[in-house]
């Protein structure tokens, strides 16, 4: 493996390094951005519904649409900001419902279903 990793450390730099020359590469606040919504939706698909899958998933698209629209719209972060802790607050709120399964009480696939 340790063979492996400069050829392949290479390899992704360069590609990296071509596809911004030539302008294909999105501007780094747009990937960051598409990084974070992306890491939002993909804890919500990995780790179900749970009460700390409901405040960090919907903050992470949030940060990352905060992000886009910082860098697209001008948007002052302070506004985005002071927005994210209302909903982080809103979002902590909610994860105290009964309703909310607490984190790995969640059936994984393949497991028999308890009966309780």
């Amino acid at each position: 493996m340790k063979n492996l990793s400069w050829p392949i450390v290479l390899i992704t730099l360069g590609s990296l390094w071509f596809l911004k020359s030539t302008a294909l590469l999105p501007d780094t606040a747009t990937v960051l951005a598409l990084l974070l919504a992306g890491a939002g939706v993909g804890l919500f698909v990995l780790d179900g519904l749970n009460k700390g899958s409901i405040v960090s998933a919907p903050l992470l698209i949030y940060a990352g649409a905060a992000v886009y629209l910082n860098d697209r719209y001008g948007l002052r972060f302070s506004h985005v900001f002071s927005l994210g802790m209302v909903l982080a607050g809103v979002l902590m709120l909610l994860a105290q419902s009964s309703r909310i399964p607490s984190r790995g009480r969640r059936r994984r696939l393949g497991q028999p279903h308890d009966s309780q």
